[in-house]
């Protein structure tokens, strides 16, 4: 269980437990701003839950009507049919070569996709954040600063 504050003051919790009863490796999403909740889970993973406040909750389903096109060039298959895990490796490999290919070649990078994909920094942050979840661990549970910018 690991408590999180953001530089700019929006905070969070992970729960991350591979022995939980009842969820049988399921990841899940959750999160809330000040205007709306998103919802996702792996175990269904065709829906978001979108939940503006003071208004009623929207089921989207991927591929459903009003996908935006970067939701469309991500789905392999058409809505109902089941995708996700092994096609969202597909998507994150394709994306890497497309932008090693561009390097390469001198061509230009698509920048929302490369943002979309992890480089050393997201890596060297990664280290930073379980190297401070386990630094809070040894000493009980204690508040533990995590500067991963």
């Amino acid at each position: 269980h690991v408590l999180m504050r953001w530089a700019g003051g929006a905070r969070g919790t992970i729960l991350a437990s591979q022995t939980s009863p009842g969820h049988y490796n399921d990841l899940s999403v959750r999160i809330y701003g000040d205007k709306a909740g998103l919802e996702w889970s792996g175990s269904r993973p065709e829906e978001l839950r979108f939940s503006p406040y003071g208004e009623e909750t929207r089921t989207l389903v991927r591929g459903g009507h009003g996908a935006t096109a970067e939701a469309r060039r991500v789905s392999r298959m058409p809505a109902a049919h089941p995708e996700g895990y092994i096609e969202a490796f597909a998507n994150f490999y394709r994306d890497a070569a497309d932008i090693i290919r561009a390097h390469r070649s001198g061509g230009a990078v698509d920048a929302a996709r490369a943002a979309q994909v992890p480089d050393v920094v997201d890596g060297a942050r990664g280290v930073k954040f379980v190297a401070a979840a386990v630094e809070s661990n040894a000493a009980g549970g204690a508040w533990t600063q995590a500067r991963l910018g």
